[in-house]
């Protein structure tokens, strides 16, 4: 219950006046200013946040042959890479990276993966612990000037160094050739970020190709080269380019791939091209290759071949699939009066819910996502279905999502599935568009992805469950504590727990700075800002944290630091509410009021016993010795208690009468931070009269002490209960402190059956039952 106290009359001065100074004794500075965090602003970002007057970045542009073997599941390619010095360097040597070699026998990869045995092992486990027959990684042949002599080259793993013949100074450009070949990993035994799947039944390949070319690595003004090593978690740092490639694959092969089509009249038939012309003005997807076409090209095999090429530009990367399974639908949407060919490809596997989701998941990804970032305006975007289960390209991305064999699936394969596609397409704008460094920081591009992607699916569905972005669902991950979890500001292959950390903590915390630090308003001008700023850019951290506080007019210096650079949680605790109102002085409302609580007091054990086993006392045997004191009521109002009442009252001014009137509750509420992160305090108050009342008080609460403050509140109406954090914004991991007086949190436990057996989603129940229905009522007969 709530301690019960008494102000004496002059509360009205307390309140008024400044209340005690709480000092800071945590041991740390929570609201301290980013500084030596964050590198010093300069004529290349300034310390707004922005692109500065002199911000420069490199360009490299691309042709490039590739050849598929679908015989062979390999590939040979040639490119000619033209590399623009921007940079105000003088540059003596330039790096290309080769992603492919971390499938090579002596990859950095390879010789340092851990992993434990167990005693039982499956045959997959077993084989991609292995691996040791796959002949992966580049094999480059030929490195020269373009038409020229042959390049001095040494290969560092996945970095190759290319040595100039002259000094590439700024403004100038180079052109050299790279010739390579590689065998292409079964995605199923070797998990990539790209690869092959095989089809047992029909014999057939999918194809899903990325990686696949020597790419230049990012020389920026904040690092120079950006040549760490590809290790696999830390994805890719690309420069902004146009590029025309060249696909050659089997004649019957359907190759979809970033960019735009630039020979439709070779390579498809005119039915085809009347159906792309049709879904120019489709308000649904029109299938360009049907599931029909598609299963009459599996049964065939074409001897010849034909080249797709593709033309791109100002783009960071390229990528492509390619099967003769692949059916193919389209519908164009505007965005910002721009069309865009949302399309997808994929094998009738992924029917039903490919052919009734995909394209609409499309296009709905690149509406919202404009809304709350900047207008998409390359001209495609693709969703592909095959071994990957969820990788991106500019234009294109890889997604998985399957449902059963006979065409049922869980809630959860459809809305994994939709999820995954928005998640991937919406890479177009995170990092594809804004360019950040993912071989860095992959939460730059992973977990701000995932937070639109969290807004992306509340406009899908009402009520979509939504696996990230709402606080409460990182809770679990929060309180696992800080011996198995790193700081959001961990570079990509030293993170633990990477999808929690690089993807979820990130997304929330910006969650709770759109919902609760920040409000809609002020979050979405200054994410929009941060999106229009670096564009076709590279934005660092600085960039972002510069960006959100300069657009939004906060400072939020302890919120990066809390989330992003500590593994601290949120705890916040009441630990304790003391309950005060004003002494009126009227001795006939505080006598009443103390008689009132007199006989409301509980008999101690004692006294309960005194009254049944003491009959008589002494002085009920002897009233001789009662005297003034034994009729005396200390409690009963005299005309004097009254005029000194009258008298007081007459002497306050006319608004100290009103405080001493009004009847107002004082509530001291004692709180605790207990995790560490510095969170705003949401107390939900519940009045007598059942009404409740939230009050949001910012971080900055906290800033005079780090670890406990009392905070008073001032109502009208007697308060019976206070709970922290009510609508679970903060991802507060302990929710039994959060009130008062104190409830227990429910939790529960689950009994199981130690064989655990497969069950039918609920879709096929579904249709066992109407079998058995249907069943019942052709084989019945009328009596």
């Amino acid at each position: 219950m709530l301690k019960h106290f008494f102000l004496t009359a002059g509360v009205a001065v307390l309140v008024a006046g400044p209340l005690a100074a709480q000092s800071t004794n945590s041991g740390t500075d929570k609201f301290a200013q980013l500084g030596t965090e964050l590198p010093t602003p300069n004529m290349y970002r300034t310390a707004s946040g922005a692109p500065g007057s002199q911000y420069w970045q490199q360009r490299a542009d691309y042709n490039i042959q590739v050849k598929l073997d679908d015989e062979k599941q390999s590939i040979t390619g040639s490119e000619d890479i033209t590399y623009t010095n921007l940079s105000p360097d003088v540059l003596t040597y330039l790096w290309v990276q080769l992603d492919q070699n971390i499938l090579d026998k002596n990859s950095i990869t390879q010789s340092t993966e851990v992993g434990q045995l167990s005693d039982k092992m499956s045959f997959r486990g077993l084989e991609y612990l292995m691996n040791s027959d796959f002949e992966g990684g580049f094999k480059i042949s030929e490195v020269k000037l373009k038409g020229g002599k042959a390049l001095p080259h040494v290969i560092n793993h996945t970095m190759m160094r290319i040595d100039l013949p002259t000094p590439l100074r700024p403004k100038q450009n180079v052109t050299f050739s790279i010739k390579w070949s590689y065998n292409i990993n079964d995605q199923l035994k070797i998990n990539q970020r790209s690869g092959y799947e095989f089809f047992p039944e029909d014999k057939n390949y999918l194809y899903e190709i990325a990686q696949f070319y020597p790419r230049m690595a990012v020389y920026s003004d904040f690092q120079g080269w950006q040549h760490k090593q590809f290790l696999g978690n830390g994805e890719f740092a690309l420069p902004f380019g146009d590029y025309r490639v060249s696909i050659t694959a089997p004649a019957d092969h359907v190759v979809g791939a970033t960019g735009v089509l630039q020979n439709p009249g070779e390579v498809l038939t005119a039915t085809q091209r009347q159906r792309l012309e049709k879904a120019k003005n489709a308000k649904t997807p029109v299938l360009i290759v049907s599931q029909q076409e598609a299963e009459q090209a599996e049964q065939k095999r074409a001897k010849g071949t034909k080249t797709w090429t593709y033309a791109a530009k100002n783009v960071r990367d390229f990528a492509w699939a390619s099967s003769r399974k692949f059916i193919w639908d389209a519908m164009q949407i505007k965005q910002a009066g721009k069309p865009v060919m949302c399309m997808s490809y994929y094998p009738k596997e992924g029917n039903p819910l490919w052919g009734k989701y995909s394209t609409e998941v499309v296009a709905h990804t690149i509406k919202t996502y404009s809304k709350y970032t900047i207008d998409y305006e390359y001209p495609v975007a693709i969703s592909v279905h095959g071994p990957v289960g969820g990788m991106e390209y500019p234009m294109l991305c890889f997604n998985g999502g399957r449902p059963e064999k006979d065409g049922t699936y869980s809630a959860e394969r459809k809305y994994g599935m939709i999820s995954v596609i928005i998640h991937e397409v919406g890479h177009n704008f995170f990092p594809m568009i804004i360019n950040s460094d993912e071989r860095q920081w992959t939460w730059m591009d992973e977990g701000l992805n995932t937070f639109v992607q969290y807004l992306t699916e509340q406009e899908w569905e009402r009520d979509y469950p939504s696996r990230r972005g709402e606080p409460k669902l990182i809770v679990d991950y929060m309180r696992t504590g800080k011996n198995v979890q790193t700081p959001i500001m961990t570079n990509s292959e030293s993170v633990l727990q990477f999808g929690p950390n690089a993807y979820a903590k990130p997304a929330t915390g910006l969650n709770i700075l759109r919902e609760t630090i920040l409000g809609r308003q002020l979050f979405d001008y200054a994410f929009k800002e941060y999106a229009r700023r670096w564009a076709y850019k590279h934005p660092e951290p600085a960039d972002f944290f510069r960006t959100m506080e300069d657009a939004s007019g906060t400072d939020l210096d302890w919120f990066w630091r809390g989330w992003f650079y500590t593994t601290d949680y949120t705890d916040l605790s009441i630990e304790g509410v003391k309950w005060y109102t004003v002494d009126s002085k009227n001795p006939e409302i505080e006598n009443a009021r103390k008689r009132e609580q007199l006989n409301a007091s509980p008999k101690t054990l004692s006294e309960q016993r005194n009254l049944q086993d003491i009959k008589r006392t002494l002085v009920d045997e002897k009233p001789e010795l009662k005297d003034f004191y034994n009729q005396y009521d200390p409690l009963a109002t005299t005309e004097a208690d009254k005029k000194r009442y009258q008298d007081y009252v007459a002497k306050l001014t006319p608004e100290q009468q009103k405080r001493l009137a009004g009847g107002l509750h004082f509530y001291e509420v004692s709180l605790k931070n207990l995790g560490g992160l510095t969170m705003p305090v949401i107390v939900q108050m519940t009045y007598e009269d059942g009404k409740q009342e939230v009050v949001n008080i910012p971080a900055e609460i906290w800033r005079k002490n780090n670890a406990q403050v009392t905070k008073v509140f001032i109502t009208e109406k007697p308060v019976v209960s206070f709970v922290l954090d009510p609508f679970l914004e903060t991802a507060d991991t302990d929710l039994s402190n959060n009130a008062f007086p104190h409830r227990n949190a429910p939790s529960r436990f689950e009994l199981f059956d130690q064989q655990q057996r497969t069950q039918p989603n609920p879709m096929q129940n579904a249709m066992q039952q109407t079998e058995k229905k249907s069943t019942g009522s052709s084989t019945g007969g009328s009596n």
